[in-house]
């Protein structure tokens, strides 16, 4: 007898075409908004630069920089720890649990 695959372990064809359309799609929104970002960040050092009163509205853009920072690194070492891998097990862990619970009531 053949042993039969789970469904899961086989490629989908959808997967890899959302995954080239998510890309496109991230490419088209991304470079034009982080071009812009850049530019008007480039506008507020040099007011910054240029007159006394600038200097105080780069303080909290900085903070938010670092935050924002701070908030990607935590997304890329979840990404990299492989905890996007299966979004689906906490629901089921979770409904597990609940019955358990319920069984011991």
């Amino acid at each position: 007898m053949q042993k039969q695959v789970p469904l899961k372990h086989y490629p989908r064809r959808g997967a890899t075409v959302a995954w080239v359309v998510t890309i496109i799609f991230a490419v088209l929104i991304l470079i034009p908004s982080m071009l812009g970002f850049v530019m008007k960040f480039m506008e507020l050092v040099n007011l910054s630069q240029g007159e006394a009163d600038g200097g105080f509205a780069i303080t909290p853009v900085v903070n938010y920089l670092l935050a924002s920072a701070g908030f990607f690194f935590l997304l890329l070492w979840s990404a990299i720890n492989g905890m996007f891998n299966d979004l689906e097990h906490p629901k089921f862990t979770m409904l597990e649990n609940e019955e358990m619970l319920d069984k011991e009531q």
